[in-house]
């Protein structure tokens, strides 16, 4: 194909192969794995550490290795952010789940050097109405950014994305959500966070160019009220500023021709 003019040297968000995305697609479904086995197993009475284990327990059967075990010093295999915790949240066997509780979990996988990364959002029993729309809030905003990895878009039209779908679902569910501040989405590929960072809002048309193969792990996170947060003593839970509930949902997406592609679906 014959390079455009100005195209050819423009900064883009880094492309794999088409069978390098087939690659982040198996570490994906591990991750994906993981995470039906963490909301399957989530029940009243059980420790996050319970949720840890058997996530794990589906990487490694799988033949792969936790991305998070180790990151940086994080001790476990995925992050397990309860109620008004944001993210980052250290499963431990003290900490038990009770019914009404909103659960977020991130998990990420290496499989053959690529990795995967996603989150979920979900109850123990029944959840408020609030934390209903919380969490449809938070899903209906990733699905926004993952409809924007087109060809030609830049890295903040995602981001725009993102937010407007979140200004949507406030239209939907009739109330306010925080956008968390200083948190967002990460380029993905042999190492799990890579550049560049994405935002959860912005105006769009600025950064990177998107190009067919290039991969976002998109991660809104959504709160009932505040904007801010903290860091626990542990230096690793981020939880609200006012203990309001917050909601985390994360996908790893490629561009492709054909639309976007969920590699962790």
């Amino acid at each position: 194909m014959v390079s455009l003019p100005g195209l050819r040297n423009r900064k883009t968000v880094p492309a794999r192969t088409a069978g390098e995305l087939d690659a982040m697609a198996a570490a994906g479904a591990v991750v994906a794995a993981a995470l039906r086995a963490v909301r399957e197993a989530a029940a009243v009475g059980l420790s996050t550490k319970d949720l840890d284990d058997a996530a794990e327990t589906v990487i490694r059967e799988a033949g792969g290795i936790p991305s998070f075990l180790g990151y940086h010093g994080y001790p476990a295999s995925i992050c397990s952010s309860v109620n008004d915790r944001v993210v980052h949240g250290i499963p431990t066997a003290e900490e038990k789940l009770a019914s009404g509780d909103l659960v977020s979990i991130d998990c990420g996988a290496i499989l053959d050097g690529w990795h995967g990364d996603s989150a979920i959002t979900f109850g123990i029993g029944a959840l408020t109405p609030m934390d209903e729309a919380l969490s449809a809030a938070t899903r209906e905003s990733m699905e926004a950014g993952i409809a924007a990895m087109i060809p030609g878009n830049r890295l903040t039209d995602v981001s725009h994305a993102i937010e407007m779908g979140t200004r949507a679902a406030e239209r939907t569910y009739g109330r306010r959500f925080g956008i968390v501040e200083g948190y967002g989405g990460h380029g993905i590929g042999r190492q799990m966070h890579m550049d560049p960072f994405l935002p959860n809002e912005g105006q769009p048309g600025r950064g990177p160019h998107l190009v067919v193969g290039s991969v976002l792990a998109i991660e809104p996170m959504l709160t009932l009220g505040t904007v801010k947060t903290r860091v626990l003593a542990d230096e690793w839970t981020v939880v609200t500023s006012d203990g309001t509930r917050a909601a985390h949902w994360e996908h790893t997406v490629a561009v492709t021709e054909d639309g976007p592609r969920i590699l962790t679906a």
